[in-house]
């Protein structure tokens, strides 16, 4: 392609595998040179490329080759990497997009990893962690006796072992119901009502959790909520099967809610998304690579594009257990 060939952000983003805002961002910076046309911002090839060859600059310490992310990101040395564990997969455990989007930045940009991903709920994941099947793992499981995430569930399933916990979002739960409400539905306190149908998450998903856990306050009999034992393996199902009118009700995550037409959003209760990593790992490098990616200010934007996350405290460890 001629180097003087000009693209739109949107393109840009498509090539580098980032956000428009992203792109956007870079040029605010001065990182990633522009011109305007009118009103519209244009990048040509040769920039482009420029920026690339920028970003594989080797820093204090050598660093990996990077082709995607900007020169503020540091990953561990390609000598520290060869004194990593004999098994090169390195498993994310969790079902939000944002480990989707660690997933690929690990693949791409540390050498001689194989990032792979299973589509856990909190719970499994945490055991799945404890019986060392996977390297690490998210959680948002709610304590209704303490009022506190993840620490009680860390601190119980992963008996005898140190852990850190490290931040990731907020986000906010709360309940799916049809548009417009047509149930006058304000609360979980109404599954006590009749004629209300639910539709709800696998077992050992924090979602399910929650709910447990309200419904246990509530004193409410979770088996005499029409529709308790139907189950979904996600909150975008969830979210359409409410739309479809095959339930009043179902318990899912705000972000889902604005993808799908039809449905109207209670808010519940804000909740934290964190990662668990055992404490004997924290320093080996494809760990250290984890914290350097989720602390970058890359990988922020990427996430501030995508919407529905509340990241101030992205990147720092909340407890150790």
């Amino acid at each position: 392609m001629d180097k003087n060939f000009a693209l739109t952000p949107i393109e840009v983003a498509e090539m580098l595998k980032i956000t428009k805002n992203t792109v956007y961002e870079l040029v605010k910076r001065g990182e990633l040179n522009s011109y305007r046309v009118g009103n519209k911002v244009r990048i040509e090839m040769k920039d482009i490329e420029d920026y690339k060859n920028k970003s594989k600059k080797l820093q204090n310490t050598k660093q990996i080759n990077t082709d995607s992310l900007s020169s503020n990101m540091t990953l561990v040395s390609t000598n520290q990497l060869e004194e990593s564990q004999e098994n090169h997969d390195f498993v994310i455990c969790g079902q939000d997009i944002m480990l989707d989007i660690l997933s690929r930045y690990l693949q791409h940009n540390v050498k001689g990893i194989q990032a792979l991903r299973s589509y856990t709920g909190s719970y499994n994941g945490l055991y799945a962690l404890y019986h060392g099947k996977v390297q690490i793992t998210a959680t948002h499981l709610w304590d209704g006796d303490t009022g506190q995430y993840n620490i009680p569930y860390v601190k119980r399933m992963l008996p005898g072992i140190p852990a850190i916990i490290v931040h990731l979002a907020n986000r906010m739960q709360g309940i799916y119901v049809a548009k417009g409400n047509p149930k006058g539905i304000k609360g979980l306190e109404d599954l006590k009502q009749p004629g209300i149908k639910m539709i709800n998450r696998e077992r050992g998903s924090g979602t399910r959790i929650l709910l447990d856990e309200h419904l246990k306050k509530l004193g409410i009999s979770a088996h005499s909520v029409p529709g308790y034992e139907k189950e979904c393996f996600s909150h975008l199902a969830m979210a359409s099967t409410v739309a479809r009118g095959e339930a009043d009700f179902a318990i899912g995550n705000e972000k889902t809610s604005q993808q799908v037409e039809g449905i109207d959003f209670i808010p519940l209760q804000t909740e934290s998304y964190e990662l668990v990593i055992k404490k004997e790992d924290i320093q080996k490098p494809y760990f250290q690579s984890v914290l350097q990616i989720i602390r970058s200010e890359e990988f922020k934007l990427e996430l501030q594009g995508i919407g529905g996350y509340d990241l101030k405290d992205l990147g720092e460890i909340t407890a150790e257990t």
